[in-house]
């Protein structure tokens, strides 16, 4: 059993402009009803889905959001080496984010990227690598982990290319800054006894554990979905029309939320030390 009421997941979008199709947010209640989009024909943007979040979010609800909450910071002891302003844990760096993007439209974080100190340690788009991103980009520990799953996390200090969650991330900062001190963020905040919580997840996690092969866990026919969700214990969604592979992440993603939040190792993963809850913080799900 799971004291949670209800499950939401949200793929994220990191794009440039006001609304994004990449946006998608589903949820579901307690038992086996499959889970449903929430304003389904609706172009998202991330305010918002900010706004969903802080004031329409039901109680007790369990939110995934489909994005790093951080940057590496355990493999070098600091998220920017070098950089006399570079935060001490995560809460520090979504309020330097947030600082020093505030006048970037929609919750982006264009001026945060090309920030001179910032933008060292990213690999970005038109060829410029700064002199401190290598090879493929540090990963959080809680990356390594997913790698040792037999995932393929990218590091969240690129940002480009399509597989890319860099952008995703950073946006996602700001929001996660508003909310700060609203709704518990897990596991930057302990797992509360009552009311809502977020958590950062990994939609192929939940691909994998529904049986879907490896390097295969878009999906984009109602029919495979239907067949996913039923692995995880899921009434069929049905339905016809065309579905994209972020409303299926999403909703894919609320079902297994509900599958699995009741399982204590999962909110209490071996590796997950209380410097990297402060500092790097966690995927649900990832052991």
């Amino acid at each position: 059993m799971t004291r949670f009421r209800h499950f939401a997941a949200i793929d994220w979008s990191g794009a440039v402009g006001e609304r994004q199709r990449g946006l998608a947010l589903a949820l579901c209640a307690e038992g086996d009803e499959a889970p449903h989009l929430v304003r389904p024909g609706h172009i998202w943007s991330r305010a918002e889905m900010l706004d969903w979040l802080a004031n329409a979010m039901p109680p007790d609800t369990l939110a995934g959001l489909d994005l790093g909450p951080s940057l590496p910071f355990v493999d070098r002891g600091a998220f920017f080496p070098g950089w006399d302003r570079s935060p001490a844990d995560a809460r520090a760096l979504w309020a330097l984010v947030e600082e020093i993007a505030a006048a970037d439209p929609h919750l982006s974080a264009s001026s945060f990227v090309d920030h001179p100190q910032a933008s060292r340690h990213f690999r970005r788009h038109g060829g410029r690598c700064g002199e401190d991103f290598r090879g493929r980009g540090r990963l959080r520990a809680t990356e390594q982990a997913q790698r040792e799953q037999g995932l393929n996390p990218y590091s969240n200090l690129n940002l480009v290319g399509a597989a890319q969650v860099g952008k995703s991330s950073l946006t996602g900062m700001r929001v996660l800054h508003r909310l700060s001190g609203r709704v518990a963020i897990w596991p930057f905040d302990p797992s509360p006894p009552a009311g809502s919580a977020i958590v950062e997840i990994y939609t192929s996690l939940a691909a994998l554990a529904s049986g879907r092969p490896r390097g295969r866990a878009k999906i984009r026919d109602r029919e495979v979905l239907d067949a996913a969700l039923t692995a995880l214990g899921s009434k069929a969604l049905g339905g016809t029309g065309p579905i994209d592979d972020h409303q299926s992440d999403a909703i894919l993603s609320a079902a297994w939320l509900r599958a699995n939040a009741h399982r204590a190792e999962l909110w209490n993963p071996p590796a997950l030390t209380p410097h990297i809850a402060r500092t790097e913080g966690w995927t649900f799900g990832v052991l």
